[in-house]
């Protein structure tokens, strides 16, 4: 059972928080800033010629900018960075990563290519995905990569490392990348990365990821075939029941397996140590989307999907006293993800659309340490919605999961998907943003932005303000990229800076095959 406020939980709370149980008050009117293109209107990649797009399997998207990142100065928040895909492929990654940076709060920004990571920006890789940002209290800022070459034929993982380049004047120019973890052809593949600052001491950044090592292929090959992580929770689900049933013994065999790393700086990236597992979650499981969140006193909270053996999906954690030199004891549990059987779907064709299942954001309060998580789930209509949970314990128990994203009701149960969570504390009030259906017709696969808003009580329905549309319209989610579905990004991008929450988003343009990307400010 997902850990939550039980008997002693809310005892607990009552002593301690007793203001969080009152009613929430109405909030006040949130204040929305101007709609910002942060993409650039031509593809830095436009004229590159390195990575031979014609000889490369799958479909390529020019002009596409997909699943963003962002984040604001601690100690100079006008100051944003932004990292992107640019120029998405069908099948795995993009022809390379672009950022940009904005010294005026968001009113503007400038795009610049970190060099050295896939072949469009002088690197070795044809391909590059997962990107990923963070920035010190002393200014110093970390974009990291996943870089890599297609899979082979025969379903092996091309060679893939993980990266990291460095700026030390907010984005504008970057060092080439520290490589932190290399596998060559066929073993493993190093995926879902991320890199978080420690907010309060410029010494410590943190690079996470899981590193997949599959061994279903025939013959000892070792790849991945295609196969993503719900195939094998899926596949997983699979063997488990035919055990039940007397499976032969191919059941008991070990597939996979996919713990996660860490990579720490304890010198402002001048140096990074050694990659080392962190969490193994054992044969034929696997984590993925490993997360931190640094919390007041440097505590480092380590979070992550955990595919069981048997299929099942949990949003776990586990902390560090020590700088992450060292994360003892259990892990502890946010919640089992009960997604939808179809994951989203668009409302009218009913056509798959490449959403965030399994997958998950979080945040931590500055002040007071509480961290909160929003996932994709399934268990409040019978579609995919956005679940919500908070721990006033640094992670040691949770709160029982609520829908915040407050989508109306809809004859067409399908315009009351919402999709792609992101979520963040801003002076003391929780912001989350999302997509939704809603606006849809007949006229395409309409799709907005949204965002719900908490200033007290958020762990209550009643205390989340009805989604406030960021769109200025809708869009038709039929002409993002498709790569094994409609695909804005597996994750959006959102920041806290000078009060303000500031999201970075993406919406399709009026060409199949293409996506920009936004902001637009929120006052809470």
């Amino acid at each position: 059972m997902p850990k939550s406020i039980h008997r002693r939980g809310a005892a607990l709370l009552c002593a301690g928080l007793p203001l969080l149980f009152a009613a929430a008050a109405p909030a006040a009117a949130v204040e929305l800033g101007p709609t910002v293109a942060v993409s650039p209107k031509t593809s830095p990649f436009a004229d590159c010629k390195a990575d031979d797009v014609a000889s490369q399997s799958g479909t390529n998207y020019p002009g596409s900018e997909i699943e963003p990142f962002v984040e604001a100065a601690p100690k100079a928040p006008a100051r944003l960075l932004a990292g992107w895909q640019q120029d998405r492929w069908s099948n795995g990654g993009a022809r390379g990563l672009a950022a940009a940076y904005s010294f005026d709060g968001g009113a503007s920004w400038k795009t610049v290519v970190p060099p050295g990571v896939s072949k469009c920006s002088g690197g070795a890789y044809l391909r590059a995905s997962d990107p990923w940002v963070a920035i010190s209290p002393n200014g110093t800022s970390y974009f990291m990569s996943l870089a890599f070459d297609a899979d082979l034929p025969d379903g092996r993982f091309g060679a893939n490392a993980m990266l990291v380049n460095r700026s030390t004047d907010g984005g504008r120019t970057w060092s080439s990348p520290v490589v932190l973890r290399r596998d060559g052809v066929g073993k493993a593949l190093n995926d879902k990365n991320s890199i978080t600052a420690d907010p309060a001491d410029s010494r410590y950044a943190y690079a996470v990821w899981d590193r997949l090592v599959d061994y279903s292929l025939p013959d000892g090959l070792t790849g991945g075939g295609g196969r993503g992580a719900r195939q094998r929770a899926a596949f997983l689900r699979s063997i488990s029941a035919g055990k039940a049933t007397d499976a032969p013994a191919r059941a008991d065999e070990v597939f996979f397996e996919g713990p996660a790393f860490l990579a720490r700086t304890t010198d402002g990236g001048k140096t990074w140590e050694r990659a080392r597992k962190v969490f193994d979650p054992g044969p034929n499981a696997q984590t993925i989307n490993n997360l931190v969140e640094v919390g007041p006193g440097g505590k480092v909270h380590l979070f992550f999907t955990r595919i069981d053996s048997v299929g099942r999906v949990y949003i776990e954690v586990k902390t560090s006293t020590d700088h992450g030199a060292t994360f003892p004891g259990a892990a502890s549990m946010v919640s089992e993800v009960l997604s939808s059987p179809t994951y989203t779907i668009t409302p009218n064709l009913e056509a798959p659309v490449r959403d965030a299942g399994i997958l998950f954001d979080t945040a931590v309060d500055p002040a007071t340490g509480t961290l909160a998580v929003v996932w994709q789930d399934g268990r409040f209509r019978g579609v995919e919605g956005i679940a919500f949970s908070t721990s006033f314990d640094g992670g040691k128990t949770w709160t029982f999961p609520i829908e915040v994203n407050r989508t109306p009701a809809n004859f067409n149960r399908l315009r009351e998907q919402a999709f792609v969570p992101a979520v963040e504390f801003v002076a003391g009030k929780v912001v989350v943003t999302y997509y939704d259906f809603r606006n849809d017709d007949a006229s395409g696969e309409l799709a907005d932005a949204f965002t719900a808003i908490c200033a007290a009580a958020c762990y209550w329905p009643e205390g989340w303000t009805v989604g406030r549309r960021l769109t200025g319209k809708s869009f038709d989610l039929a002409k993002a990229p498709v790569a094994r579905g409609y695909f804005l990004g597996d994750y959006m991008g959102l920041t806290a800076a000078a009060g303000k929450a500031v999201p970075l988003f993406g919406v399709t343009r009026a060409t199949a095959g293409t996506a920009d990307l936004v902001t637009r400010s929120i006052t809470p």
